[in-house]
């Protein structure tokens, strides 16, 4: 079955001297602040699209490693993973970089990796930034 989130976006004025909220509308865990210079220059307690995009890459990832390792035999116990999203003004995205760390019971590092660029090349976020260069650094412990 298929699902659809929606979230929206308000934005008044110019690209460098407006600002807008995004609202979240599936979950409604509420709105976040959005600027030109959250995007380009300092967050400053605002948020910006490739913030969004990490987020969503971070966890599709850790999902998609999660069920992996588990189809695998091999459930973790515990997995992080950081996206970071690199953001360069008058080009766009440049790169997304996954850092994952796990504890997996009864695999080595050789296994983890594996799962863990199977994950990768697989989890939809990833599928859906096909036309970036998206790197990863994954070990256990």
């Amino acid at each position: 079955m298929a699902t659809t989130r929606t979230a929206h976006t308000e934005w008044n004025g110019d690209l460098k001297n407006g600002s807008g909220e995004v609202a979240f509308d599936s979950s409604g865990i509420g709105k976040q602040a959005v600027t030109w210079a959250s995007r380009a220059e300092e967050p400053n307690g605002r948020t910006s699209p490739e913030e969004l995009i990490a987020a969503a890459h971070s966890s599709c990832f850790s999902m998609a490693l999660s069920n992996g390792l588990a189809s695998a035999g091999s459930p973790p116990s515990r997995l992080s993973t950081r996206a970071d999203v690199t953001f360069q003004p008058g080009t766009g995205i440049t790169g997304v970089h996954l850092t994952a760390q796990g504890e997996v019971p009864g695999i080595d590092e050789a296994a983890f990796v594996a799962a863990a660029e199977e994950a990768k090349a697989n989890c939809p976020v990833s599928q859906a930034l096909s036309g970036t260069t998206i790197t990863l650094t994954a070990k256990l412990g």
